[in-house]
């Protein structure tokens, strides 16, 4: 991953709404949600959620598909892999322990489901 497009994906996420939007989405997998299951399970307007999707989308860490009359959102777990790996890279000067923990955490989170 190039710097700037780790750049333009943290500075999406470093707002509490976004986050709050991406995180949701990373939790509902590979079905998604539609937008205004998204804005109720958020609190958000519509269209304050639709300046925030848009902003994700633009980072790449969104993608979305119609279905019938509704959108439907999910987070890009290729961009969402991408970033961490560009963050985790260099990490540790060689010393494994040091990030075994995001490992196990990895690891928790995807033992009762499939990761994407």
């Amino acid at each position: 991953m190039e710097i700037n497009t780790a750049v333009a994906a943290l500075s999406a996420l470093a707002h509490e709404g976004r986050l709050e939007v991406f995180r949701l989405l990373v939790r509902a997998g590979d079905p998604g949600m539609p937008a205004g299951e998204i804005a109720r399970a958020t609190g958000m307007l519509p269209n304050t959620l639709s300046s925030n999707l848009n902003i994700l989308f633009g980072a790449g860490l969104v993608t979305s598909r119609r279905e019938g009359r509704s959108i439907i959102y999910n987070a890009a777990y290729d961009r969402m892999r991408d970033l961490l790996t560009f963050l985790m890279e260099d990490c540790c000067a060689g010393n494994a322990a040091i990030c075994a923990p995001l490992a196990q955490i990895a690891t928790n989170a995807c033992a009762a489901e499939t990761c994407a």
